[in-house]
C-alpha cells in the first residue's frame, strides 16, 4: 500500500460519531420537499369494497400502501388508480362480512 493509501484508509475507517435528531424533526425530514405522505385512517367496509386514497391538488401518487388489520384479514389488493392520482386498497375477512382497511400513499409534484 502506498503511503497515500493508508492515509486516506485511516481517514475513513473511523466513523464520525452520530448525533440523534429528534423524532419530529427526522418525521419532518423524511420525504423530500414536495413530497407528501397522505393516510386514509382505518374503517370498515364490506368485503372486497375498494378504499381510494386521493393524492391532494395535482400531485401523483409516487407509492403506496394498504393494510387490513385485525385477525383473519385478509389484505386482497393495493394498488394505484389509472389516473395515477391516488391508491386503492382491498381487503376481505373470513369470519365476518366486513374488514377494516387503512390506505397509505407518497405523493409528489
Amino acid at each position: 500500500m502506498r503511503p497515500t493509501d493508508a492515509a486516506a484508509a485511516d481517514a475513513t475507517s473511523v466513523p464520525a460519531p452520530a448525533q440523534a435528531a429528534p423524532a419530529s424533526a427526522a418525521r419532518q425530514t423524511a420525504l423530500p420537499q414536495g413530497y407528501q405522505l397522505v393516510t386514509l385512517p382505518n374503517a370498515n367496509v364490506p368485503n372486497f369494497q375498494r378504499r381510494t386514497l386521493y393524492c391532494p391538488g395535482w400531485k401523483r401518487v409516487l407509492g403506496g400502501g394498504a393494510e387490513a388489520p385485525g385477525n383473519d384479514a385478509i389484505l386482497v389488493g393495493s394498488f394505484p388508480t389509472d389516473d395515477g392520482r391516488g391508491w386503492i386498497g382491498i381487503g376481505r375477512q373470513n369470519a365476518y362480512r366486513d374488514v377494516g382497511i387503512s390506505v397509505f400513499a407518497i405523493c409528489a409534484d
